[in-house]
């Protein structure tokens, strides 16, 4: 395990699961066009000890936008109900290898836990290896998913969490609303990179959410998040991550902000210029799928038709 990088290999998480400071969390999610249950396929198959994070129940429930980032007491007392502690070592992974794990990870960081790491080539990588799968689910581990939820909902409602154990400490630096983005269009202070499809950058794919057009942030690069591994869903090297950076036209001597659609895969993003060594990488949290729905005189777009 490496302080300066964003992942672990499988064959390290074998060898330290079940120490009582290493914390693995399955943070399986899916689009909703794939039409999968990643809870349901977390109680079939995970991880020994994992317990599940649930991105779409650990989120802020004032906006209708999809998993925006909680306030800093809800992911406090969720994190406390998954008796997660702030000496813990957090190791996150997903179905797929690298999709939402990384968003967890990105969580964490934001609310000042930086002993988190992805699961290098996630679910599939631990499968591949060999090692051991749990199929059945105990009664406890069902608990602390649905107590992390169920406390997110108490304090949104505004009753107080019970039994917080996990200290929070927010750093601003790393989480990018709207209107800092606005703000970037004129300052042009950070190069902003979209994690999208070319063909949902370029507008000519359509958005996996119904009524939200597709296009781009004006002045936006592409790179596409599966630019940041192989085709065994492992993380690239740090120079051929480099490299699919400046190939897009990047500098990475400049400061770099990444969006996405909605917040899941920019994240995948920071992970790789993370172990590159950007290690303050800031997610635009609301994605596209905010931008898209602001007046377009005030918050310009980049569409198929030109406008």
């Amino acid at each position: 395990m490496a302080e300066n990088d964003s992942v672990v290999s499988a064959q390290w998480l074998h060898e330290h699961i079940g120490q009582p400071d290493v914390k693995v969390l399955d943070a399986s999610w899916y689009m909703p066009v794939e039409k999968r249950d990643p809870w349901q396929e977390y109680q079939v198959a995970h991880i020994p000890g994992a317990l599940f994070f649930d991105i779409d129940g650990i989120v802020d429930l004032t906006t209708d936008l999809p998993h925006m980032l909680p306030s800093e007491e809800a992911f406090a007392a969720a994190v406390s109900a998954l008796d997660i502690k702030n000496h813990d070592k957090v190791i996150v992974y997903d179905g797929k290898g690298f999709f939402s794990a990384p968003r967890v990870w990105w969580m964490f960081r934001v609310y000042g836990h930086n002993k988190v790491w992805v699961l290098d080539g996630g679910l599939p990588q631990w499968r591949t290896s060999g090692f051991y799968l749990e199929s059945s689910t105990p009664g406890d581990a069902v608990l602390k998913t649905k107590a992390a939820n169920s406390v997110v909902e108490r304090i949104y409602n505004g009753q107080l969490a019970s039994a917080v154990t996990f200290q929070t400490e927010f750093q601003p630096h790393i989480f990018w609303t709207l209107e800092k983005v606005k703000h970037n269009m004129d300052a042009q202070s950070h190069q902003v990179i979209d994690a999208r499809s070319k063909g949902r950058f370029d507008g000519v794919a359509p958005e996996p959410r119904e009524g939200v057009r597709s296009g781009h942030i004006p002045g936006t690069k592409c790179v596409p998040f599966p630019e940041m591994f192989d085709d065994a869903s492992m993380l690239l090297p740090a120079d051929e991550i480099r490299k699919k950076f400046e190939q897009a036209g990047i500098s990475l001597d400049r400061p770099i902000v990444v969006t996405c659609g909605s917040g899941v895969t920019a994240c995948i993003l920071a992970l790789g210029l993370y172990r590159i060594g950007k290690q303050d990488i800031p997610v635009y949290d609301g994605s596209w799928t905010e931008w898209e729905a602001q007046p377009d005189h005030d918050y310009p777009k980049v569409t198929s038709n030109g406008s």
